[in-house]
Parts: C-alpha cells; structure tokens; sequence
C-alpha cells in the first residue's frame, strides 16, 4: 500500500525526477509502505540535489519532539557555492508530513521495532520530495530466500519466454 502525502491521486512514476536512491534498503529492509513527504532544505543543497550530489547510503529518519528528522543523508557542497554560504554536508534535515502521519509512523515504530528507511530523492513539479518506508530489517537467512526467490521466477520468466519463442 503506498500513500502519497496529501494527494488524492497517486503519483506515476513519469512525474518524477528522480536524483538519488538508495538501492540497499530494498535488499536489506523488508519494505511494508511507503510515504512521500518534502523536506526543508537550504538553497545550495537544492542545486546540488538538482546536480546530482547526494549519497543516502546511511540515512534513516527519526520522529524528535513530534517532528520528522531525516539523518545522515550526504548531500555534497554545491561547486559554485563559497564555503561561507554552502551548507553542512549530514546536518539533519526536517520533513515535512501531516500530523497524523507523524504520530502514526511513532507508534508503528515503537511497537513493532521497525525503521523509517529513505528510499529515494526526487523532484515533483519543482520541489525536493522525499520517499520514506516504513521497513522491518532482513536477517542473513532472509536475504538469501529472498535471492532463490528472485532467481526462480527469473528462470519461469525466462523459461515461458524460450517456449513462445
């Protein structure tokens, strides 16, 4: 089940710019849904989002004092920028989702232990937006069904594929 923040229809994936993901978490993190949500960024960090700087190799979001925080995402200076005007590189960034949300994603996390991962940076009709999931960790053992999974049903695929032709 996918929500979208605020929107009554559903995003396509056409509409997106997408800058940065994080190809990991699928692979570590068993995805349950997935939220949109915008995040407050600076102005040099929106130019090199837009350029393509950002690595979320670490990053995780957390719920601090009823707001949603996104943590250690790595988004590089801007080359133009002088250093007096970038930004910090990890500083912790602020996103931006209803209320509800935010206390509905606290109490999913607290009960059932499980973590808010960013899946990927993109920009939707100009503006930085975030997609955020809500994940339970993958164990070694998990990770290899979910390998011999993937690997069957590539073979059926490619086995159907073989017999049409």
């Amino acid at each position: 089940m996918t929500q979208r923040g605020g929107s009554p229809s559903l995003a396509s994936s056409s509409d997106r710019n997408v800058v940065a993901s994080n190809r990991r978490a699928r692979r570590n993190y068993e995805v349950l849904d997935t939220f949109e949500c915008g995040m407050v960024l600076r102005g040099t960090e929106v130019k090199s989002l837009r350029a393509g700087g950002a690595q979320m190799g670490d990053a995780y979001a957390r719920v601090r004092d009823d707001e949603m925080w996104l943590m250690g995402l790595h988004i590089a200076p801007w080359i133009h920028a002088s250093p007096t005007l970038g930004h910090e590189v990890e500083r912790p960034r602020k996103l931006l989702m209803h209320r509800a949300e935010i206390n509905r994603l606290r109490a999913r996390t607290e009960q059932d232990r499980l973590q808010l991962i960013p899946l990927e940076i993109y920009f939707r009709d100009g503006r930085a937006k975030l997609e955020l999931a809500l994940a339970r960790g993958r164990r070694l053992y998990d990770k290899r069904q979910a390998i011999r999974k993937r690997e069957t049903d590539r073979e059926a695929r490619r086995a159907l594929r073989d017999r049409s032709v």
